[in-house]
């Protein structure tokens, strides 16, 4: 991979969960972290990582724009 992608996420509420997913023929996951309010993560796409999951309300910022995901509440 010569290129990979950053992502900023910003926690807007406690509790908001950063699950990675694997590449490949299996798509599993592989990490796990937790945020809370206000905390801030910087992932990275790798050749393990190809998506990721974010459950709970946080700011997404992405090379394409800022997205928002929302509480499950």
């Amino acid at each position: 991979m010569s290129q990979t992608e950053y992502v900023v996420i910003k926690a807007m509420e406690d509790g908001v969960q950063v699950i990675g997913l694997t590449r490949g023929n299996d798509t599993k996951f592989h990490h796990s972290e937790k945020l809370d309010h206000g905390e801030i993560m910087l992932a990275q796409f790798t050749e393990h990582t190809s998506a990721m999951k974010i459950r709970g309300k946080a700011e997404v910022h992405t090379a394409n724009g800022i997205i928002m995901s929302e509480s499950k509440k």
